[in-house]
């Protein structure tokens, strides 16, 4: 079987946070930095407070943009009255990735163990874009780019990635011509 070739994606990155600016976005800065040494194109980048409405506007502009194909948010995943990702996202997806959590759960509870508890690490599926929540430490990018998304973004790596699907994901809105 031949090797298939890289197929780099276009990503955004949404850092939440009250307080973060550019220059300590330290978590936004890790996934920049992975996403890029994989071989990927940053599609954008933006910091948006922790306001629901704002977070969910900021990935359907995303979603409705043909620049970009998967979006990385960071921060807001917590337990807290201000950590909105997660509502955010589930009021844009049309799919929700229920495994992603999961397996992001199994990654981190041997490195922070039952603190992972308060981990809400989510992803889904809109206007045929994947949308990914982490939580807001630039461990937890870690954990989930080079654990996850790094494999599943890759178009060479089997039995199956996101990045293979990805044409298919909005076949539903074809019409049967019978």
């Amino acid at each position: 079987m031949t090797e298939r070739e890289f197929i780099p994606v276009r990503i955004a990155v949404l850092t939440v946070s009250d307080t973060r600016k550019l220059e300590d976005d330290k978590s936004g800065d890790t996934l920049v930095k992975r996403l890029q040494a994989a071989g990927h194109m940053l599609a954008d980048r933006a910091i948006i407070r922790d306001e629901r409405e704002q977070v969910a506007d900021k990935l359907r502009e995303w979603v409705a943009s043909d620049a970009v194909d998967v979006v990385i948010s960071t921060g807001g995943t917590g337990l807290t009255g201000r950590d909105i990702t997660v509502e955010a996202h589930r009021d844009v997806y049309e799919k929700e990735i229920e495994a992603f959590g999961t397996l992001f759960t199994m990654i981190s509870f041997p490195k922070i163990g039952t603190a992972v508890t308060q981990s809400r690490a989510c992803a889904g599926v809109a206007g045929g874009t994947y949308l990914f929540a982490l939580p807001g430490s630039p461990g937890a990018c870690k954990d989930g780019w080079d654990d996850i998304l790094v494999h599943q973004l890759d178009y060479r790596k089997g039995p199956c990635n996101f990045v293979e699907i990805m044409p298919r994901l909005e076949e539903h809105k074809q019409r049967s011509k019978s």
